[in-house]
């Protein structure tokens, strides 16, 4: 961003919650606008701790008519345990016009699809699983539903499904999980370097820090910082631990989350200018007398 001085992001300090290895493209977007970038892991995730569902879907993944992938790392869980079991998942699911259909909750995760040899069929216009189920429609009635997911995802999609009428399988292929180099004293003193924003990703993140730091902790900072929440699920985790201050980004991608929140900066930055020093003096005046 060739202006990135004038960015309303400029010198910010933005806390990104979200995983390593799943930040890359998100900070190279912040920098570009002048921020700051600083990690602060809150998930990370691990393998089921029982594979034979999973494998057991892998080895007839050619008998559903859909595979449904809410998020990359979902597919990189997926693509990882057929490798570790031999399973080529683009032949399991290419060749004749019946094959499976892919659906995918978004951009990144199509793209993960891709690395993988899959080559997505519908991709979510609104990027959230629910409203994925809700796209798709009636060409899920009496068809079978493969969903990998991990040990934490929202009940609303497979609810979703099953009202839709899809014969639903579901495994858990990954555990969403708090890292072990994050507790309470490394976080407060991320947020006490004067942090001016913190970016949560999903519920998971959030539950993590207030597990980490106490319920109240976020409920706090709202008067103090900016609170971003990814999508409507996450934003409503926050609610329910007090946070009620919070930005929501209208997607899901990278460019998003960023223009939200510029967005909110920049309304912040024009909401102080409205009431400078000088004006509010004078316009305590007016009230006194």
């Amino acid at each position: 961003m060739a202006d990135a001085a004038k960015s309303p992001l400029a010198g910010k300090r933005v806390v990104v919650t979200r995983a390593i290895g799943q930040t890359s493209d998100l900070n190279a977007r912040l920098t570009a606008h002048g921020a700051i970038p600083i990690s602060l892991p809150l998930v990370s995730f691990a393998p089921p701790t029982d594979y034979a569902p999973l494998d057991a879907a892998l080895r007839q993944l050619h008998s559903f008519d859909w595979i449904i992938f809410t998020s990359a790392n979902a597919v990189h869980a997926v693509a990882s345990r057929a490798v570790q079991e031999g399973i080529a998942l683009d032949q399991k699911v290419s060749g004749d016009q019946n094959r499976s259909q892919i659906a995918v909750v978004g951009p990144a995760t199509k793209a993960e699809a891709a690395a993988a040899g899959l080559s997505a069929d519908y991709v979510a216009k609104t990027h959230l699983g629910v409203a994925l189920a809700e796209e798709l429609g009636d060409r899920l009635l009496n068809k079978s539903v493969f969903l990998p997911r991990s040990d934490r995802a929202n009940p609303d999609l497979p609810a979703a499904l099953s009202k839709l009428g899809a014969k639903l399988t579901e495994v858990i292929a990954y555990r969403t999980i708090p890292p072990d180099d994050t507790n309470r004293s490394r976080i407060n003193a991320v947020i006490d370097r004067e942090a001016d924003a913190i970016l949560f990703f999903s519920p998971s993140a959030v539950n993590n820090f207030a597990a980490l730091t106490g319920r109240e902790h976020l409920a706090t900072l709202q008067n103090t910082i900016a609170i971003v929440a990814v999508g409507p699920i996450t934003a409503r985790a926050l609610n329910e631990i007090g946070a009620h201050h919070v930005t929501i980004a209208a997607d899901t991608t990278t460019a998003a989350v960023v223009d939200a929140l510029a967005n909110h900066f920049a309304s912040s930055g024009a909401s102080a200018a409205a009431t400078s020093p000088s004006q509010s003096s004078s316009q305590a005046g007016v009230n006194r007398a």
